[in-house]
């Protein structure tokens, strides 16, 4: 073997150990879309390229016997199944690679689950009617998406119910994501439980809202101390950092993109859990171009 042919094979290795590296560190970031009529369609939404998993939010209303109902707020109206066209967009991103959830729950608090039952029955709603079940009404149309988002914020604590009826159901057949948005204080109020079920493959913590937990450059410690809390107690796949796109999307939070690029990023890194970074929500996002800086360094 030549001199010449030795150092192109080590220089062809490095670049292959190099590559394989950024692999294994390289994240994805996940975005909700459904809460601004201003953000675009959700087809234009995956068409950016920026992001590798989209949560419609939201099913804002079930349980207590009420008709679960969507609300994806200047979007559609669900009354008169004008969300049935979103099935296009789902189609769109599926076609790309691209991850699409419902996202149940939100902020509004219209929802709980009053007993194991109606967690079932809940689950079994969305089983028939997003995921990979039949249902002569289904509000989002033909598409089956890829899982369920658990962005609970209230309601009885029947979530581990849900999350155990909806792997049963998906047993043998195409697989459903479960996802949860906890808030980052640990553990969670209404979804420890469920988490620790195990079923659960991604968890974007809300790192916002919740000043004793999310990055403050002045006492980084307690941001990290949660995360390595969250990584090393919840029998999760994956976890992601979930950050506000813009100052005004959250109360407060907000990480700017040059803090989170030299100091979020380089240490949640370091965990072989981590999957990449949320952002709340697709319309703010627009506003800030948060992603666009991003994307290269998630």
């Amino acid at each position: 073997m030549s001199p010449r042919f030795s150092a192109e094979c080590a220089i062809l290795f490095l670049a292959t150990l190099l590559a394989l590296a950024f692999k294994a560190k390289a994240g994805s970031i996940v975005v909700y879309w459904g809460q601004d009529g201003r953000e675009g369609t959700l087809t234009d939404t995956c068409a950016s390229g920026k992001y590798g998993i989209v949560n419609i939010a939201f099913l804002s209303v079930f349980g207590n016997g009420k008709k679960p109902q969507v609300n994806l707020a200047g979007h559609c109206d669900p009354s008169s199944n004008g969300c049935q066209r979103v099935s296009t967009g789902i189609h769109n991103c599926q076609n790309q690679g691209i991850k699409v959830m419902l996202s149940i729950g939100g902020g509004s608090g219209g929802y709980t689950l009053t007993s194991p039952d109606e967690a079932r029955g809940v689950a079994e709603y969305l089983w028939n009617n997003f995921l990979s079940g039949n249902s002569n009404s289904r509000p989002l149309g033909d598409a089956i998406l890829d899982g369920i988002d658990f962005d609970i914020e209230g309601g009885e604590r029947h979530y581990a119910v849900l999350a155990s009826r909806l792997s049963e159901l998906s047993r043998g057949g195409r697989k459903v994501y479960l996802t949860a948005a906890p808030q980052c204080p640990f553990p969670d109020n209404w979804l420890d439980k469920a988490l620790q079920t195990g079923l659960f493959d991604y968890v974007w913590i809300q790192f916002y809202n919740n000043p004793q937990c999310e990055y403050n450059t002045n006492n980084p410690q307690s941001f990290k101390d949660s995360w390595n809390k969250w990584t090393s107690s919840i029998p999760a796949r994956k976890f992601f950092v979930g950050l506000p796109a813009s100052r005004a999307a959250a109360n407060n939070g907000f990480v700017t993109t040059d803090v989170l690029k030299s100091q979020v990023l380089p240490f949640v890194q370091g965990s072989p859990k981590y999957g990449g970074v949320m952002l709340w929500n697709k319309y703010s996002d627009d506003q800030s171009g948060y992603s666009s800086r991003i994307r290269d360094s998630v």
